[in-house]
């Protein structure tokens, strides 16, 4: 029985990348990618310069949600408050000012959850998550193109599973602070 070779050998080389389209946050490129059995494809890549996602957890053990209108999908969605970094951002700077912009609330305590791809078949988007603890009220702070609405969610009965939230972002990051609160209340890192 042959084996093939490891998934990193039959890795395509991009013999072409020609940007199509460039706009105020992310370039949709076309890269022409050959495989090593000659073969070559053309894919649609859009390039983002990644984002933070934050949930913000309240001593009442509630996170902050946001609903607001989503153009992509036509449709309001539930989401952990979330925003695109700025150019050269770092990553936990961006999610003090986006907690604060989008939620009016400030946080004492911040824990890195992990880094994950929102849908990486065609976009590079890296989002960055953290959790928001030890929290306090500060002005809202929202950009002039976000129409939003803060609502704070027991933890414990969170939607994930559930229809009331769609959003990959908010999915996943829900499941990360089930996992770190989890291992912090068993004692590990």
């Amino acid at each position: 029985m042959s084996r093939n070779p490891p998934l990193a050998a039959r890795r395509p080389v991009n013999v072409d990348s020609r940007p199509v389209y460039q706009g105020h946050v992310v370039t949709l490129r076309v890269d022409t990618l050959r495989y090593p059995n000659g073969q070559e494809v053309k894919r649609e890549i859009i390039d983002h310069p990644g984002a933070v996602v934050v949930a913000a957890l309240d001593e009442r053990g509630r996170v902050a949600v946001v609903e607001q209108y989503r153009p992509a999908v036509g449709r309001e969605l539930f989401e952990l408050p979330a925003g695109t970094l700025e150019n050269g951002e770092d990553p936990a700077a961006a999610a003090v000012r986006e907690l604060r912009e989008e939620t009016g609330v400030e946080a004492a305590r911040w824990d890195a959850l992990g880094s994950f791809y929102s849908s990486p078949g065609f976009l590079c988007e890296e989002l960055h998550a953290y959790l928001a603890r030890d929290l306090r009220e500060v002005p809202p702070q929202p950009e002039d193109d976000e129409d939003i609405e803060v609502s704070w969610m027991p933890l414990a009965t969170s939607p994930v599973g559930r229809q009331s939230v769609m959003d990959s972002k908010t999915l996943a990051t829900l499941f990360l602070v089930e996992d770190f609160l989890r291992r912090e209340a068993a004692g590990g890192p």
